[in-house]
């Protein structure tokens, strides 16, 4: 009996500190100081290396063919972190903003509300049910300067410059070496970039993990790097900070492009 006491004190203590730990991290009225990341400008035709379990495009389109339907309830359910990570775009009317993966387009308003009518959304997107939506969103709300694009990150020809980029939730394309390449590529000098996304929990609570994995397995087609999906994009990046959300399952990360 005392055993499972003391294991049940252990585990208290624990949410206890992961929840003061969100707080300090999360809230920006805290006034706390986030983590900061050292990068390493990536050299002119770098590309770094896509490794073995690479996210798989087929797979992808698989997936959301049977969640698009059903997508934006589930997401509303994050919608705070959304805005939290647009908020880090420091958007500016005239700008011309990436939804990269934009799905059904959930974040376009808040993205078309910051830019104004003089600036311009793009959205990508690589299953057709979710772009198809993201249309439909489009066309009702009668918006004019929202540009859509049917295609891998990897192979699309993205308006050029790009004075901010937007991952909200979009690991696979966080683990593509080719496909931030091409984003990168189309970014202006000194854009705004905002990351936001699932991760692995700390390693105090790595029984949560499973979790994690459950909740991901229909959004992702690979789990690599999910201990720190945000580390391939580093390397084109200065001024790098994060900070975790969703009692360190998630994650909001800013930065601006380097271009040497």
């Amino acid at each position: 009996m005392t055993g499972h006491l003391a294991g049940l004190l252990r585990l208290l203590l624990t949410v206890a500190f992961v929840c003061k730990l969100e707080n300090i991290e999360c809230n920006g009225e805290s006034g706390s100081p986030v983590c900061t990341f050292p990068t390493r400008p990536v050299s002119a035709g770098e590309v770094l290396t896509q490794r073995s379990d690479a996210p798989n495009t087929a797979e992808a389109v698989r997936l959301y063919r049977d969640h698009a339907d059903g997508y934006d309830a589930s997401a509303r359910r994050t919608m705070w972190i959304r805005e939290r990570t647009i908020a880090k775009l420091d958007l500016r009317r005239g700008d011309r903003v990436l939804d990269v993966a934009c799905g059904t387009g959930l974040s376009f308003s808040l993205l078309r509300e910051a830019v104004g009518p003089e600036g311009e959304v793009v959205g990508i997107e690589v299953s057709p049910e979710m772009i198809n939506l993201a249309r439909q969103r489009v066309t009702e709300a009668g918006w004019q300067n929202v540009t859509l694009l049917e295609s891998s990150i990897e192979s699309a020809d993205i308006p050029e410059p790009l004075d901010a980029v937007l991952f909200q939730f979009t690991h696979d394309v966080m683990r593509s070496p080719a496909a931030l390449k091409r984003i990168f590529a189309a970014a202006g000098p000194n854009a705004r970039i905002a990351f936001a996304g699932m991760k692995y929990a700390p390693w105090w609570m790595a029984f949560v993990n499973v979790i994690v994995r459950a909740q991901a397995r229909p959004y992702m087609t690979t789990f690599e790097g999910l201990d720190k999906p945000w580390d391939l994009a580093l390397p084109y990046l200065r001024g790098f900070e994060r900070r975790s959300v969703l009692f360190g399952t998630g994650y909001i990360g800013w930065g601006r492009v380097h271009k040497a």
